[in-house]
């Protein structure tokens, strides 16, 4: 963290926009995923299923280049476990709220993160927020508000499934930065991704739902482990590496863009005009609120 600190200027390049654009798509396809999946599996046992495959794969990779230590985990046990519950619960979270909001308005209403990251560290950090902060954050809570509160009831239970899932998440990535930053990123990533796929195996068999997949949704569902935990979270930290984390993150709020355009495109469906106008108050938050913050 502190190298990407010291980075004044963001050199923009080739290589960079390729990494950027690789990870625009694949960020957003999160609840495109969710979504592909929710008519062949229970979305408690898709996550359980989309975890293991991501868990299987990064273990193998760090097993063959022999980069996998047992001490992080012995020494680290209480805060994996504290951290793979609440990426377990987030993501069965996110996953059962595709049944009832369209991937676009999700994946800008999960933009709130960044809010709700920047909130908790005025709790635990005792930080102040300067007067455009607070400006952001304001606008993305009213955003927030405005997508959630539909006439009816389902679009309302999606939006709070969704909200919950990323407050979870946000309480995850404070632990993550108070006290995990000082292992290796490899041992991090297998123990995280080990754990979560512990408490998704209980949560499905909690739920009743844990089956074992056909053939077109284990497809669906190695496609998903790979593309959205492996892929996405390698060009995710190869890409926080190149450039300071308010502009990562300022370059992120165009992943429901992308969303919003592939979802319609495989599902015909596009968020109303409320929709629409809570989640460009919220992506507008966001940037105020990284800019302010630089």
């Amino acid at each position: 963290m502190q190298q990407v600190a010291r980075i004044a200027t963001p050199l923009w390049n080739a290589q960079t926009a390729a990494l950027f654009s690789g990870l625009l798509i694949v960020d957003s396809f999160h609840y495109i995923f969710a979504r592909l999946l929710l008519p062949h599996i229970h979305p408690t046992a898709s996550a359980f299923w989309v975890l293991a495959v991501g868990a299987l794969e990064v273990t193998l990779f760090a097993g063959l280049r022999r980069e996998l230590h047992w001490r992080p985990l012995r020494t680290h046990f209480w805060f994996f476990a504290a951290i793979g519950f609440l990426i377990a619960a987030s993501t069965v979270l996110s996953y059962l709220s595709i049944a009832y909001i369209d991937p676009g308005t999700a994946a800008m209403l999960g933009k709130t993160g960044v809010i709700i990251s920047l909130l908790l560290s005025l709790v635990w950090l005792r930080e102040r927020l300067n007067r455009l902060q607070t400006i952001g954050a304001a606008l993305a809570v009213l955003g927030a508000l405005v997508i959630s509160f539909h006439p009816g009831n389902v679009m309302q239970w999606g939006a709070l499934l969704i909200l919950l899932s990323t407050l979870l998440y946000a309480i995850h990535t404070a632990i993550v930065k108070r006290w995990g930053g000082e292992m290796a990123f490899l041992d991090f990533f297998v123990f995280r991704l080990l754990f979560t796929t512990i408490f998704l195996f209980f949560f499905a068999v909690g739920a009743g739902q844990l089956l074992w997949p056909d053939g077109v949704t284990w497809l669906l569902l190695i496609l998903t482990g790979t593309v959205d935990v492996v892929i996405s979270r390698t060009l995710y930290y190869k890409t926080l590496r190149l450039f300071p984390m308010s502009i990562h993150t300022i370059i992120l709020t165009l992943s429901p863009v992308v969303a919003i355009g592939v979802a319609l495109l495989l599902f015909g469906e596009f968020p109303g005009v409320q929709d629409l106008l809570g989640g460009a108050l919220v992506l507008t938050g966001v940037v105020i609120v990284n800019r302010a913050g630089a």
